[in-house]
């Protein structure tokens, strides 16, 4: 059994990331005070700091993507991630890598898509068809 991870990062609006992960990602609020609030991201302990972001740029390579580093995301099933992207495409969000699927035929094949919050972090959202794919060599 998986145990949930907990991350804790900046963001520089409360209230965007209230509309952004609560809203358009559908997590479920938990505690918060005046300066962070907790979400619940799909299992996962997430809280959001007031504050400025941690600096990124596109200097990882993935395939044929330079994708944002450091970033940080989640693995889903596929008819999950289908789900979250379409989600995420009917909200308008702008998509940094938009739902593809990476690997194809190989040990990990992956669905991916790359996005970010409105404070500029960087999320990736993995797809897989079934958990084994997920440290296939």
């Amino acid at each position: 059994m998986l145990m949930p991870f907990h991350f804790a990062y900046h963001v520089r609006d409360l209230d965007d990331a209230r509309a952004f992960y609560g809203g358009i990602l559908g997590c479920t609020e938990g505690r918060s005070t005046d300066t962070w609030v907790d979400f619940d991201f799909f299992g996962h302990q997430i809280s959001l700091h007031q504050g400025e972001p941690f600096a990124n740029a596109p200097t990882g390579r993935v395939g044929d993507h330079m994708v944002p580093m450091p970033h940080f995301g989640l693995v889903l099933d596929v008819a999950r991630f289908r789900t979250l992207a379409d989600r995420l495409t009917a909200a308008g969000v702008e998509f940094i890598i938009p739902p593809s699927l990476r690997f194809e035929g190989q040990p990990g094949e992956q669905w991916t898509m790359f996005f970010r919050d409105p404070s500029g972090n960087p999320i990736e959202v993995k797809g897989f068809a079934g958990t084994s794919g997920i440290f296939a060599t």
